[in-house]
């Protein structure tokens, strides 16, 4: 039996996470609802807009953008960009982490263009994002961030990135970096 998906429900009221022909829905309401309401198609409705939709109406928030799941290679020896610890707690990067996770990490390349959070996220799985000051954009920051990320784990553990797919720089730098893609999630914001 596998566990059960852990929620806070102060972060996140539900989630709802599928890959090739399977989805789970991670909310406080009666599977059988669930499955009268995606009978049409239980495979590929459970991310479809009008679950979604019917779902933030049963829990009461809204549901955020559709991301792709991707999990990271192993670590390599050292992270091959040069990061320092960053407070850069005002960052729109940070506090969208720190809504949605916590032990919060932050670094940032020495001249401040690029950003990498790591942070305890859905069920406590480590997850990481990445940013690039546009100025500093098409160098290849962006994949040396998410190639880095793994060696900055406090424990060896698997790592986890959601990454929306019209963010088409982002899916690409973490695609470059040997992350692989797992499936498709949506967390409902509190």
């Amino acid at each position: 039996m596998p566990a059960p998906l852990l929620l806070d429900e102060r972060r996140a009221p539900a989630l709802v996470v599928g890959g090739t022909a399977w989805h789970v829905v991670a909310a406080d309401v009666d599977p059988d609802w669930v499955a009268a309401q995606v009978a049409h198609d239980p495979i590929a409705a459970p991310l479809g807009a009008r679950f979604l939709t019917a779902l933030a109406e049963r829990v009461g928030a809204e549901p955020g953008v559709l991301d792709a799941v991707l999990v990271a290679p192993p670590a390599p020896v050292r992270p091959g960009v040069p990061l320092v610890p960053a407070e850069v707690g005002d960052h729109p990067r940070v506090q969208r982490a720190l809504r949605h996770r916590t032990d919060v990490r932050t670094w940032s390349t020495p001249d401040g263009s690029a950003l990498l959070v790591l942070g305890r996220g859905v069920a406590g799985r480590w997850e990481a994002g990445v940013e690039v000051d546009p100025a500093a954009r098409g160098r290849g920051l962006g994949t040396a961030l998410a190639a880095a990320a793994p060696a900055l784990l406090p424990e060896p553990a698997p790592l986890w990135a959601q990454v929306a797919p019209a963010n088409v720089a982002s899916l690409r730098a973490f695609l470059a970096a040997g992350w692989r893609p797992v499936g498709a999630e949506v967390l409902f914001g509190s």
